[in-house]
């Protein structure tokens, strides 16, 4: 058999070779190419991580501002673009990332940096702070595919309880997920492409979780009804992040990364939820309501916090966050996606208002909070939100569109459309009573 060298589509940049124009000397006494290098790497390193465009620009301005440079740029989700300026002089990069994700743990790390920067790196040489960059962005990743595959377990394992599922579909929804998200990790890691990733990991979650249910159904004799829940060991596959940082780019006007984020994160939503009903359909799965608990009011309430607490916690971990950021952000959800439930419970107001109370929650205790621990605040009230995303709904949406049921299908979609809405708006609202440079448009 004859094999063919897989080329790289996207060619690697010698960072160092760049950095490389002013010697020893301070990176302020640098020529404007080699500070606008820097400016921009920052940018980069910050865009790979996943957080939105406000925050990346927030980051090359100051770098900028310490170096006696003006800059501007456009911020895409894979590519940016920008100009510096310095004593009538104008310098412009574009550059791109191959892949994109999430790193809370490295964005913690730049934040870091930036705040540092002017005070201590703006004195170090080019090569200096290239090299402290090299550092940050080599850093590895905190945890294995093995316990990013439990983490998504103990994830979606909660998340399928606080939909209301019982024992049966959370051990369904844990092996499922489990299975699922480890073998996608272990894809991305031999750098497999996105869709493959999503169509391998979401088949295998989802037959995973049947043969679980099954297996129960068989030694156990427990009632076929609880095949319903098998969506539930696929929601580890949600793009909280794009979804959430989409909105809050939106309101603050950058559009170019705020519709590409969006559009990033519906197309794996699409992929995923068709992946999931050509499944269903190959195994005459099909979503539907759970079986009741009948759970007193206080039981219900001590085991949504708990249970909001861990999939909180497996989402932060599947994010990369260090376990005290994780425990962070759990607390922060936990109280907020209690409230948020208990509202839909007994308010009567609609879903998409007590997510947006929820998220409003999540912002301000994550505000308060940040203050204290020093986490950069996106690191906390995105995983403390990301349970609220409405996956389920979505799925449902698309399953009845794919049975020509467009009434089920549209109350399904529009359902889900106003609590994605809400959860950006609430988070935006936190951040605008809280944070003064967010406020203003300047």
């Amino acid at each position: 058999m004859e094999f063919h060298a897989v080329h790289a589509n996207h060619m690697a940049i010698n960072w160092q070779a760049l950095a490389d124009h002013n010697g020893d000397a301070p990176l302020a006494e640098a020529v404007l190419e080699e500070k606008a290098y820097i400016i921009g790497r920052v940018g980069l390193s910050m865009l790979a991580c996943g957080t939105g465009a406000w925050r990346i620009r927030s980051a090359m301005n100051t770098v900028a501002e310490s170096l006696g440079v003006v800059c501007t740029a456009s911020i895409g989700l894979l590519s940016l673009d920008y100009t510096c300026f310095e004593n009538g002089k104008s310098f412009s990069q574009s550059w791109s990332l191959k892949n994109t994700g999430v790193n809370t743990d490295k964005l913690a790390l730049l934040e870091h940096f930036v705040k540092a920067f002017p005070e201590h790196y703006s004195q170090l040489s080019g090569n200096a702070v290239s090299a402290r960059l090299d550092e940050i962005n080599g850093t590895p990743g905190n945890y294995t595919p093995v316990a990013l595959g439990l983490a998504a377990a103990f994830a979606c394992c909660a998340f399928t309880f606080l939909l209301g599922g019982g024992p049966v579909e959370m051990l369904g929804a844990f092996c499922g997920a489990g299975v699922g998200n480890f073998v996608r990790v272990k894809l991305l890691h031999k750098k497999f492409t996105l869709f493959l990733c999503i169509f391998v990991s979401i088949a295998l979650a989802c037959a995973t979780y049947a043969l679980a249910v099954g297996a129960l159904e068989a030694l156990f004799h427990v009632s076929s009804n609880h095949q319903v829940g098998y969506v539930c060991a696929a929601l580890f596959i949600i793009p909280g992040f794009p979804f959430i940082t989409s909105g809050i780019d939106m309101s603050k006007l950058d559009f170019r990364s705020g519709l590409e984020r969006l559009t990033y994160a519906l197309m794996i939503i699409l992929v995923a939820t068709m992946t999931a009903w050509v499944i269903a359909l190959a195994l005459h799965l099909q979503p539907g309501n759970f079986p009741p608990l009948d759970l007193a009011p206080g039981v219900q309430l001590a085991l949504r916090l708990v249970a909001s607490f861990c999939g909180v916690f497996g989402f932060s971990m599947m994010f990369n966050s260090p376990v005290a950021m994780a425990g962070t952000a759990a607390f922060v959800g936990a109280i907020a996606n209690t409230l948020r439930l208990t509202l839909v419970d007994f308010s009567g107001l609609p879903p998409a208002v007590c997510a947006f109370v929820g998220a409003l929650t999540a912002g301000l205790i994550a505000s308060l909070l940040n203050s204290r621990r020093g986490f950069p605040r996106i690191t906390l009230t995105v995983p403390s939100i990301v349970i609220m995303v409405p996956g389920l709904y979505l799925y449902r949406g698309i399953y009845n569109f794919g049975a020509m049921a467009l009434d089920d299908a549209s109350y399904w979609l529009i359902s889900a459309a106003l609590i994605v809405i809400a959860l950006p708006l609430g988070l935006i609202c936190a951040r605008i009573l809280t944070d003064p440079e967010f406020r203003y448009c300047t």
